[in-house]
This record gives structure tokens, C-alpha cells and sequence, in this order.
């Protein structure tokens, strides 16, 4: 299952154009809002360069990348929660996402007029901050009768649902999102059975001005903002691999707006990328930081982890440097890893399976 990102902010951020451009799909960009009436969803290629010195080594005849899932969904307003705008079907599709990246306004053209007639990051960030708690606090009011009816009537582990809703309850009316809380392991656990949206990681994209890109930029609600320019990804999409990084380099650059935006994503929810490689294919697989080799396994095939026996194992340093396999194994770095081996990123991997 390809990660899956979905892209919000206001009207008129440059949300649509940022999304076209990320994603090389044609959508629909206009100066008015709402002109993302339903949800767009572009698969992109995570761009990993290791993946291809293994292919070009191993001489595979096709090259598979881990995939980002981004979903451009409709500009919010505020009132939202309260049926303004899009409302619930905005909403609703922020639901499906395991992130949210919220595009924030840097840019300065007069000719893209902004919904509060005003260029003001912090206050565009707290709109969206406000309606996506509000939409929480509704969807648990909502649940808590019934919670409480089965914390009666199951016993404990409803019991601890409904504690939980509760305690989250009150964290969003002091206006903290979900995920800010101090809730434990069990807790959050029990707390995805009601979808909330303040429990999903949030990143931001700061929609700067050309001339802005390798600035440093202040931080929103306590993080870092990806600088990205909606314009500057249209020309790079426009552009083969060589121009583009000539074009980047240019720019004083070195990684396009895409590979930053992917980074932080998989920062942000503590993924990385193990390989499979051979004759066939190259392939990049995405897990949780910590995972060890049965789960690593499993993203390819229940059965691999169900049978899981060892993992062939090498760094992706020592299976360039050593010529593959074969090299790894006369030099003594193609190691045999057990069940309890965790994964690191960068590792070349074959599994030994049996069901």
C-alpha cells in the first residue's frame, strides 16, 4: 500500500497547482475557490538514487520505486465543520489519509487574490487548526453515548475507549489536537476506532516566491515548513532528469520541492526503505523505522512473514561496493539475520521462507 498524503489548505494557496505539478497530472487550476470540487489522487515514484545504481548493477531488467499516494482534496474554509465550504465532504476525505500536508501561503501575487484578503500564514494555519478540531470534537459527542452504553455493557476494553474519548474530549475543547496529548500506547491505540483528525501527523508546505526558496523561514505551529514554489515544481515537471538538475543547480539547489516534501513525510511518520534487487527487478519496499526483518517481509507477501526463516542481509554500501551478491558473500557481508534483526535503511534483502 502506497503512503498516502493528503494535500489541504485554504483557497487560492496554490494547493492545485502544487498538486499538479508534484504529481505530472493535469488537474484543474483556477483563481476562485473550490475548484477542486472532488478529491484528485496522483501515485508518485519516490525518487531514491540508490534504486537505480542496484538496477544498473545488477543489470534488472525493471525498476520498481516505493510510491506516495497524494490526494488533493477541495480548499477549506472557515466554518467547515459547521457545513461552510465543502463542509463534511472535505472532511470526510481528509479521513482516508494516514498525513495531512497543509499547504501555507508565502507567495506575494496580487493577481491571486487570498479568501481573508490578506497574506497571514499563523492565521491561515490556526483556521485549519480550528475547524479540524472542531470536526473532532463533534465526531466524539456524537460517539459518546454510544461509548458509554458499551463500556456498560463489554466490560474493559470498552471501558477504556470511552475513558479515552473523554480525556481526548477535553484536550480538544482546551484546543489541543489529539495527537498533542499524552496518551499512552493503549490509549491511542483504542482512539483510531473513531477516525479523528487531529490524530493524523500534520506537515507544512510553505508556497514561497522564487526568490524565496533557500530562505529561512519561520517555524508554524512548532515545526519547520517545507519551502516549496508551486511554479518552480511546474517547470521542473516540464523538464527531463539532466535539465532538471541543471536547472536546480541553477537555483543554488540541490533536491527538488518533491524530494524534500517526501523526506519530511517519511520523517514525519518514522518510515524508510529496504530493497530487494536482482535480475528481474529493483525494488524499494517502504516500513516503520524499527521494524524487524518478519515485518519487513510481510510488505511483501503475508506468507514471507509467516514463514519467515532468515533474511539474507547486506548494506546498501557493501552490495555497491562488493559488486552484489555474489561479492558480499566471498567478503563475509552478506549476513544471515533472524527474526529479531531490525531493518535498516538501505538494506538489500533476500528472505528464506516456508509455509
Amino acid at each position: 500500500m502506497a503512503l498516502s498524503i493528503g494535500i489541504v489548505g485554504l483557497p487560492n494557496v496554490g494547493k492545485s497547482s502544487l498538486f499538479t505539478a508534484l504529481t505530472k497530472k493535469t488537474g484543474f487550476a483556477a483563481n476562485y475557490p473550490f475548484a477542486t470540487i472532488e478529491p484528485n489522487v496522483g501515485l508518485v515514484p519516490v525518487p531514491d538514487k540508490r534504486l537505480e545504481a542496484l538496477a544498473k548493477l545488477d543489470h534488472a531488467k525493471k525498476i520498481v520505486p516505493a510510491t506516495v499516494e497524494f490526494v488533493d482534496i477541495a480548499g477549506l474554509v472557515e466554518g467547515a465543520s459547521h457545513g461552510e465550504g465543502l463542509g463534511n465532504k472535505f472532511l470526510a476525505n481528509i479521513r482516508d489519509t494516514d498525513a495531512i500536508c497543509e499547504v501555507v501561503r508565502f507567495f506575494s501575487d496580487p493577481n491571486v487574490e487570498h479568501v481573508s484578503k490578506k497574506v497571514d500564514p499563523e492565521a491561515d494555519v490556526d483556521t485549519i487548526k480550528t475547524e479540524l478540531i472542531l470536526a473532532d470534537i463533534a465526531t466524539i459527542e456524537k460517539a459518546l453515548p454510544r461509548l458509554e452504553k458499551d463500556a456498560k455493557r463489554y466490560g474493559k476494553d470498552r471501558a477504556l475507549l470511552f475513558e479515552t474519548a473523554k480525556k481526548v474530549h477535553e484536550g480538544l475543547l482546551e484546543e489541543h489536537r489529539a495527537l498533542s496529548l499524552d496518551l499512552s500506547d493503549e490509549e491511542k491505540d483504542v482512539i483510531r476506532e473513531l477516525c479523528l483528525l487531529t490524530m493524523k501527523p500534520i506537515l507544512y508546505i510553505a508556497n514561497v516566491d522564487e526568490d524565496r526558496l533557500n530562505d529561512e523561514l519561520p517555524e508554524i505551529d512548532g515545526q519547520k515548513p517545507v519551502p516549496i514554489c508551486s511554479k518552480t515544481e511546474a517547470e521542473l515537471a516540464e523538464l527531463d532528469p539532466e535539465d532538471a538538475e541543471m536547472f536546480l543547480e541553477e537555483m543554488g539547489m540541490t533536491e527538488s520541492g518533491l524530494v524534500r516534501l517526501i523526506q519530511a513525510a517519511y520523517r514525519l511518520l518514522g518510515l524508510q526503505s529496504y530493497f530487494t534487487s536482482g535480475e528481474v527487478e529493483a525494488r524499494a519496499w517502504t516500513i516503520p523505522v524499527g521494524a524487524k526483518a518478519p515485518q519487513a517481509a510481510g510488505v511483501i507477501h503475508s506468507d514471507f512473514e509467516r514463514g519467515f526463516i532468515k533474511a539474507e542481509t547486506a548494506s546498501f554500501e557493501d552490495y555497491i561496493a562488493l559488486g552484489g551478491e555474489k561479492g558480499c558473500r566471498e567478503a563475509g557481508k552478506l549476513r544471515q539475520e533472524g527474526k529479531d534483526y531490525v531493518v535498516q535503511d538501505g538494506d538489500v534483502m533476500h528472505f528464506k521462507f516456508n509455509v
